[in-house]
């Protein structure tokens, strides 16, 4: 049969000691100490993991439900887009462009009753509107071809529809920003207009404020003539910002071009700081477990001083005793990284049942819809997220191992053996 080489044995059989009665209590004491280095190593590496996991999710499921709602690039001007049916045309020719749409975006007053919210108006073109976003699938009352021109009707955000008490059908008064002059003076310009669908993105911010138009409608409100841009859709989103300036060369130079990414740049660059300090933290975690590593073989160094010395007698040179403590260090290392690469996807890719659990048995609710853009906990397993904290999790064991391994290299066996 095959046999270990003399280290590796030795170091497994070190890392598995148990009680024994013959040597007393500190061998299962050393088997004690060598497990919770191990759990330790692995609960830092499963918490990394789970912890990227849920914060890749919600950094993507937020990006998703934003960009159902928003544009990748949106073309604009204050002054109206004169013959944008051209320039439509033309864009929608570029490379990576899927769909062109026209828009009116202005800001407004919406009042019912007594109740009085500002939302975000939005003139859209129906027939196009699914080229551009998911717009048209999120109505769950009414639809987007009830949005007719000259009809003035509009539809709103489940959550500002609830806020305001509107349903399809009731009529709501809008005032916008422009006022008229009248013999009494200048007023705000109002409009009442007729609900004709409701619409749930799954996205807080947006359900609570927006309110969706033909664009020619919200042009009369506002006094245009014609759309105030373009919305582009593009085939890969992690892209838009270089399509951007592509497309930047073909339109004229008076016209405003953004990118999704350029417009939330603020809410984007706040999750991936903290995404960075959560790694940071959490990875002193392991490194915690690493230290706790170093005492456990060092107490093992010296509790094995005298099989040290007898080995080192027999004829074993100082390399062949610092390979045995690090095998033992690094079977702990790579046992708690594996345990915790497995403990951390199993939590990760069972978040959805695992978090429903927790609140129904506590009766709690960890991201209540009115205070965080998602209502439920996300979770984006990466490959690369886990293959760099499974190395990096070894690798602090490994270095964990060289002191412990060094000082055991240096035993003498004199010293070793006078008082055994």
């Amino acid at each position: 049969m095959y046999k270990l080489p003399l280290e590796l044995e030795i170091g497994l059989r070190y890392t598995r000691s148990k009680r024994r009665k013959t040597v007393g209590k500190r061998d299962g004491f050393l088997s004690f100490i060598s497990g919770i280095s191990t759990a330790g190593i692995a609960l830092g590496v499963a918490s990394l993991i789970v912890v990227l996991s849920v914060m890749n999710g919600f950094q993507k499921d937020v990006r998703d439900r934003m960009l159902s709602v928003l544009s990748h690039i949106e073309i604009t001007t204050p002054d109206g887009l004169a013959n944008w049916e051209a320039l439509a045309t033309k864009v929608a020719h570029q490379p990576h462009v899927i769909g062109v749409a026209p828009m009116v975006n202005s800001q407004g007053l919406l009042t019912r009753e007594n109740v009085m919210r500002g939302v975000s108006i939005r003139g859209i073109l129906p027939s196009e509107e699914a080229r551009v976003s998911d717009l048209p699938r999120q109505f769950v009352a009414g639809s987007v071809d009830d949005l007719k021109p000259g009809s003035f009707g509009v539809a709103l955000g489940a959550q500002l529809a609830s806020m305001v008490g509107a349903h399809v059908g009731d009529r709501i008064n809008l005032i916008v920003p422009e006022s008229d002059l009248t013999p009494a003076g200048s007023m705000p310009r109002m409009r009442t207009l007729q609900v004709v669908g409701i619409i749930d993105s799954g996205h807080y911010e947006y359900d609570s404020s927006l309110a969706v138009m033909h664009w020619k409608d919200a042009a009369a409100l506002l006094r245009l003539h014609d759309p105030s841009g373009l919305r582009v859709k593009v085939d890969d989103m992690q892209h838009a910002p270089e399509i951007a300036a592509q497309l930047s060369e073909v339109v004229p130079p008076e016209l405003w071009i953004s990118d999704w990414s350029r417009s939330n740049r603020n809410w984007f660059a706040a999750v991936q700081t903290e995404k960075k300090m959560m790694f940071i933290i959490l990875t002193l975690i392991i490194a915690v477990a690493a230290f706790n590593l170093v005492s456990t073989l060092v107490m093992t160094v010296n509790e094995k001083q005298a099989d040290i010395a007898i080995l080192r007698t027999m004829g074993a040179s100082p390399g062949l005793i610092q390979r045995i403590f690090l095998v033992q260090g690094l079977a702990i290392g790579l046992l708690g990284s594996l345990a915790g690469v497995a403990l951390g996807l199993l939590i990760a890719l069972n978040i959805d049942v695992i978090v429903p659990a927790i609140e129904a048995i506590f009766r709690v609710r960890f991201l209540p819809r009115d205070v965080y853009f998602i209502s439920e906990l996300p979770s984006d397993v990466r490959f690369h997220d886990v293959l760099t904290v499974g190395f990096m999790a070894f690798g602090l064991s490994v270095l964990a191992t060289l002191y412990p391994s060094y000082r055991a290299a240096k035993v003498q066996p004199a010293e070793a053996l006078r008082y055994e």
